[in-house]
């Protein structure tokens, strides 16, 4: 089962219907049915890479609250290697064991041994978020700082958590100025003077590590 990947919908699916675009891309978005299709396509082919890389702003309705806009197309869907140990969300954008324990309503206690799996993911995702932010520049794109991070993450066979969670597109989140929270790389350019907070997620031993800090 998969979530639609319609804007307007966004229910669980097992619908076998899936963008023929994306496909051709290695990634599976699927539909629900034709109504979820032609009803969501004017927002989802904004995730199609553009054959001229010409950049626009898949929003142009959106009441933003100050001067930054979307820069899209994205870029393709970075790819995992089969290696690397996945969330049970990799797939299909569900996921089921967060939603399973959200229903239970428990709290795990760890062992001790799980404890330090946990510090040693957080150092992990800790250099990677340094890593990332040495190369926070005017002139680099918010996409490109993605791409550095997913492959820092894949150095230390980590999966970036973030990457199809309920089908989110990217690899980290990239929040500048007067967004909030989980912003989408993309070709927006940094100038001086941007505040960029970087969102860092991996899912390395079982365990997700989830940190962000704020650079200007």
């Amino acid at each position: 089962m998969a979530t639609c990947s319609s804007p307007q919908c966004g229910k669980d699916s097992e619908s076998a219907l899936k963008c023929p675009v994306c496909l051709k891309n290695g990634i599976s978005s699927v539909f629900c049915n034709q109504t979820c299709f032609r009803g969501g396509w004017a927002m989802h082919k904004a995730v199609h890479p553009a054959e001229d890389n010409k950049k626009f702003d898949p929003f142009p309705n959106f009441k933003y609250t100050g001067d930054l806009r979307a820069s899209y197309p994205l870029s393709s869907r970075r790819a995992v290697p089969q290696h690397i140990k996945k969330p049970d969300y990799a797939q299909d954008g569900r996921p089921l064991s967060e939603i399973k324990n959200d229903r239970l309503g428990k709290i795990t206690i760890l062992t001790e041994s799980e404890i330090k799996k946990m510090r040693k993911v957080g150092l992990i995702s800790r250099q990677i978020l340094d890593k990332v932010a040495s190369h926070i520049a005017p002139g680099i794109t918010t996409d490109e700082l993605d791409a550095i991070l997913h492959k820092e993450c894949l150095h230390h066979n980590a999966y970036p958590s973030p990457l199809n969670y309920y089908n989110f597109p990217k690899s980290m989140c990239t929040s500048l100025n007067e967004v909030i929270c989980h912003g989408v790389p993309d070709k927006t350019v940094l100038q001086d003077g941007d505040i960029l907070n970087l969102d860092v997620t991996i899912y390395l031993h079982g365990f997700h590590s989830d940190l962000n800090e704020t650079y200007y």
